[in-house]
């Protein structure tokens, strides 16, 4: 019999997909749903109208097109660590069971070829043997295919950019349901070229990708990891950073970050239930140059624990140590333009010791070296103007629920005279309002034209993003 929309608020169209669908089909209120649309971040409760949970590119093919004749906005999710609102009465395609890493390991210029449903860990894990490494991200649970549409910086950025810069070629389904295999070499001025150009860095609203294909580096190993002090020391260690970390090679990315930790068992009993400061660094260089640059910022205040030194690249979490189990969070942030005594003053007044901060995390990133060139294949990744980042990050839950937002819009605040740009993986508090903020008008204007012209209906919401 065929089922009608009925249960859709205001639709009235029939359920029948448009084609076969290999992976289950989800509705509100089946067993199964509320485990498929839950993602990393808790904060968010997805509350799509109908799930199509893909096997294979065709599945997402067959869903876009559904999507379409329902009426319904179609968004895909894999980890759901960029979730920045419920996803309500959408089709909802989820991509975590296309899990594939393929490795093209000969020649001169190595590639992996990465499912939508693979994490890092996944990409890493299959890289490693080969000595070689993909540019992921600070946390290895996180997608890798979402984390690059975004832009993507991680360890490795200050030595080889955005992730994004170096995708080769991808697949991707427009909104009528197409599957289209996009590369690096696409004439100038085809629509092929147009799309390959705005999806890395637009990430959402012109087609959901099915695979990247992505550049790997030569790099087997770090030194790296993490230097805590104590929060009373934070003005002395943040004052010491920002001068000091400009003067690094492009081959050191580091951040420092005001930590509030939970008592925890499963953290060092040094830190358990402790407010910090977390000194991150990570070098490809060599040992004895990476601890001679590292020298004066440990002598910035008593240590409290250090565990910087050799790593292999498939260690690369513990340079962070970002929690590797899904948790509500609110986050917010955006680009800097520079790092003054004030900005300084600002954060740690906003962030610090006897601030009251609800935060757990308040970041400042060093960006610069190769992230602020352009790449070899233009694409629409903002924010390369940028010489920090900043981040930061409530839990909305308990008692700090109410306060979160008022609190990391302080931070805000307190920097803007600094504000310069910004990241779309970056970008939570403010919405869809503040991805379209982070593009110059020119940009965000080809964008929109763009996502116009292959997806008119606005199925993907590219056009409501951009234009």
């Amino acid at each position: 019999m065929t089922s009608t929309a009925t249960d859709l608020p205001g639709q009235n169209l029939p359920l029948d997909p448009p084609g076969p669908l290999a992976g289950p089909v989800l509705r509100p209120g089946d067993a199964d749903y509320a485990a498929e649309v839950s993602g990393f971040n808790l904060a968010y409760h997805p509350a799509p109208a109908l799930v199509v949970a893909a096997t294979s590119t065709q599945d997402v093919s067959v869903a876009v097109r559904w999507g379409a004749q329902l009426g319904l906005r179609v968004v895909a999710q894999s980890t759901g660590h960029g979730l920045y609102d419920d996803r309500a009465g959408t089709l909802m395609v989820t991509t975590r069971r296309l899990t594939g890493v393929t490795v093209d390991a000969d020649g001169p210029a190595p590639t992996a070829r990465v499912a939508a449903g693979a994490r890092w860990r996944d990409v890493i894990a299959a890289t490693a043997p080969y000595g070689l490494a993909p540019l992921s991200g600070s946390s290895s649970s996180v997608g890798a295919v979402g984390y690059t549409l975004g832009g993507g910086i991680g360890v490795l950025a200050r030595q080889y950019g955005f992730a994004a810069d170096h995708v080769r070629a991808l697949t991707l389904v427009t909104a009528d349901g197409t599957v289209r295999r996009l590369t690096a070499d696409a004439p100038d001025g085809t629509p092929e070229a147009d799309l390959f150009w705005a999806i890395r860095g637009g990430r959402v609203g012109f087609g959901i990708v099915t695979e990247l294909e992505i550049a790997l580096f030569p790099v087997a190993r770090l030194h790296g990891g993490g230097v805590f002090f104590d929060i009373a020391d934070a003005p002395a260690v943040l004052h010491a950073w920002r001068t000091w970390a400009p003067q690094l090679p492009r081959e050191v990315t580091t951040s420092v970050a005001l930590l509030q930790l939970p008592p925890d068992p499963q953290l060092p009993p040094p830190l358990s239930g402790r407010f910090v400061v977390h000194l991150r660094f990570a070098s490809t260089g060599p040992v004895d140059q990476a601890e001679a640059l590292l020298a004066p910022l440990r002598a910035s205040a008593p240590i409290i624990m250090d565990t910087v030194g050799e790593l292999p690249y498939a260690a690369v979490d513990a340079v962070h140590m970002d929690p590797p189990l899904p948790l509500p969070a609110l986050g917010h942030g955006f680009g800097l333009s520079d790092l003054t005594p004030e900005a300084v003053d600002a954060l740690v007044g906003t962030c610090g010791a006897g601030s009251g901060s609800a935060l757990v995390i308040a970041e400042i990133r060093l960006l610069g070296g190769a992230l602020a060139e352009q790449p070899a294949v233009a694409n629409a990744v903002p924010g390369r103007s940028s010489a920090f980042g900043f981040w930061a990050i409530g839990v909305p839950m308990g008692p700090a629920a109410d306060v979160v937002p008022a609190h990391l819009r302080r931070a805000a605040d307190a920097l803007t005279p600094w504000r310069d740009g910004g990241q779309p993986n970056f970008v939570d508090l403010d919405g869809d309002a503040g991805v379209r903020a982070l593009y110059p008008d020119a940009v965000r204007q080809r964008l929109a034209r763009i996502a116009a012209a292959h997806d008119p209906a606005d199925v993907l919401g590219g056009t409501a993003m951009f234009g």
